[in-house]
């Protein structure tokens, strides 16, 4: 009959008990979070009760399989696998619990704070310390398990000898893995850039999507990605269109005929900028920038809240400004004059040239 009872006493025990603290854990949780809605913690850490669960459960039956009585031969390995088992589910409640205090602090903060690049700031450092931190955790984890093994052991002890050597070997190896990790931290806190932030690299513009240790994904304005080192961005250089704040002053250039009426355009520009929902309203601008035998560059110049609302403001004031040209001012667009290819190139019988007339492009 103790046969019997044993294992269902301790295995019984150990679930009943396991479930009780869980529950009752995940009760005090959920009144504490009815109590404090500002803020998201104690309803994160409810995810952890099924690993809490896990915990519980195989640590009271590492501490009292003994007393079942099931498997006497087999103990040292069942033993073993408590330990295993138990190593996984702390570290998996670990990570629950990392992840919980994280996206809350991201979440504090981002309502706190009065200026958004600055709430950029703090989530990519805490992105990148909650990946640097479960590294960690599972490097850690995977190390005590390993250890549970006697082989395991033996090789460690031997291996310590010889760490010296291993260790600048590993060093040569990873010099490329340790200088993006080195490069990520201090993207993170040297502020270089952040996620969300509006970059142009090799050309190419985007939004900061994800960062990690070692990689920064950037997502481009045709919904694609781009996945580079994070040692590019402390080697060379790049536009960070964020930094400082979001507002921008963008440009359009319009070239133009010599006979151009400047003034008249530039009252047209400023008519069609304040009547425009992407302007912010701080400045504006049109002046002559360049000119050449041929052509005057002329530079309409506006400023706008983000660089989305920048490029659609550009789009328009660049269209409209050359529909009115068109429409009432065609001389003022440059002309190309042109000759078809039967045309003589000496002078006509009546001694006089013959051109086509100019051409409007």
């Amino acid at each position: 009959m103790d046969n019997v009872l044993r294992p269902i006493i301790v295995f019984g025990g150990a679930i009943l008990l396991a479930f009780a603290v869980a529950w009752a854990t995940d009760r005090l949780l959920r009144r504490i979070d009815a109590r404090h809605p500002e803020t998201p913690l104690w309803g994160l850490l409810r995810s952890g009760r099924v690993p809490l669960q896990a915990v519980i459960f195989v640590g009271l039956l590492n501490g009292f399989y003994e007393y079942a009585d099931i498997a006497r031969n087999h103990q040292p390995t069942v033993n073993l696998w408590l330990h295993i088992i138990l190593i996984g589910a702390a570290a998996w409640l670990a990570l629950r619990i990392l992840a919980a205090v994280v996206e809350t602090s991201t979440v504090r903060y981002s309502g706190v704070a009065h200026d958004p690049a600055r709430a950029r700031r703090v989530k990519t450092q805490l992105t990148l310390i909650q990946r640097l931190v479960t590294a960690v955790v599972v490097v850690i984890a995977a190390s005590a398990i390993l250890l549970q093994f006697p082989a395991m052991k033996t090789l460690g002890t031997s291996m310590l000898a010889s760490a010296g050597v291993l260790g600048i070997v590993a060093g040569i190896a990873a010099q490329s893995t340790l200088g993006n990790l080195f490069a990520g931290l201090s993207i993170a806190f040297g502020d270089m850039v952040r996620i969300g932030d509006e970059v142009v690299v090799d050309g190419e513009m985007g939004t900061v999507d994800e960062i990690t240790v070692s990689y920064l994904v950037l997502r481009t304005w045709d919904e694609r990605r781009i996945t580079m080192p994070v040692s590019y961005f402390t080697s060379k250089p790049f536009e960070n269109w964020s930094r400082g704040g979001p507002q921008l002053t963008g440009t359009v250039f319009l070239q133009l005929d010599h006979s151009a009426p400047i003034a008249a355009l530039r009252a047209r520009t400023e008519e069609l900028v304040r009547a425009n929902d992407y302007w912010d309203g701080r400045s504006w601008s049109l002046v002559v920038t360049d000119s050449t035998p041929s052509t005057i560059e002329v530079r309409a110049a506006a400023t706008a809240r983000t660089s989305d609302d920048l490029w659609t403001l550009r789009c328009d004031l660049r269209e409209q400004l050359l529909d009115w040209l068109q429409r009432e001012h065609a001389y003022a667009l440059p002309s190309i004059t042109v000759t078809s290819a039967g045309d003589p190139p000496a002078a006509s019988s009546n001694g006089h040239r013959n051109h086509q007339q100019p051409k409007h492009s």
